[in-house]
């Protein structure tokens, strides 16, 4: 298991994001050499991980539980054959491209660490936008996703440190539950009979989803 790219994206001005100045930061670029990883800070006022990537919209993105977004190449690979074209690393707006890493399949609170010192945890996958859908260029793209449930997986930053393509990542904590980021993004999306299960994973889950699925549970009963 490893990194096969560490990408970053400037902000960029697009016509097909819905942030108030037309600019949005997923075009994403693999970069050489070490790139520093940490907790940016709450959602809102803080933006990605990692040194030198723009977020843009706040709202959505960016902050410690969406710190660092990573997509598996064979999921990218997947979606290669299926739209007939080629997905460069960092296609989907990803920090991370890993290979060897079932990362849609990953457990909510499952610990990586990548190189020497960084260790990041799962929190949640990804939700697809319509900015996501302009940037791929393809028609239905977030229907189209969200049927397939590869999701990738969001990341907090437990050790802050260098990163680098080529870098070896290990998993040093699976937690016992079997709450994925594939099951939690269905649970928010699709299938939100899930919610209730989701609590298993506990503080580990995105604060978002928590508090979604605690509500639900109050409401709707587990």
């Amino acid at each position: 298991m490893r990194l096969l790219s560490v990408n970053v994206g400037r902000a960029k001005s697009v016509p097909y994001t819905s942030h108030p100045e037309g600019v949005t930061g997923i075009d994403k670029r693999p970069v050489e050499g070490p790139v520093r990883v940490a907790a940016p800070g709450p959602k809102g006022t803080a933006g990605s991980g990692l040194a030198g990537d723009a977020v843009c919209n706040l709202r959505h993105h960016g902050g410690n539980d969406q710190a660092v977004y990573a997509v598996a190449r064979e999921d990218l690979d997947d979606w290669e054959r299926e739209l007939g074209r080629t997905l460069a690393n960092g296609a989907f707006g990803e920090n991370l491209t890993t290979t060897g890493l079932d990362v849609s399949g990953a457990r909510i609170g499952e610990r990586w660490r990548i190189g020497s010192e960084v260790v990041l945890e799962v929190t949640a996958g990804r939700i697809p936008c319509l900015t996501f859908q302009g940037h791929v260029g393809e028609k239905g793209w977030v229907r189209r996703f969200t049927r397939k449930a590869a999701t990738g997986a969001y990341l907090r930053v437990i050790v802050p440190g260098e990163i680098r393509a080529g870098d070896a990542v290990e998993i040093v904590h699976l937690p016992e539950h079997e709450v994925t980021a594939r099951m939690q993004f269905q649970a928010v999306t699709t299938h939100r009979e899930l919610l209730p299960r989701l609590l298993a994973a506990g503080e580990a889950l995105h604060a978002e989803t928590l508090a979604q699925a605690r509500k639900y549970v109050a409401e709707q009963g587990g």
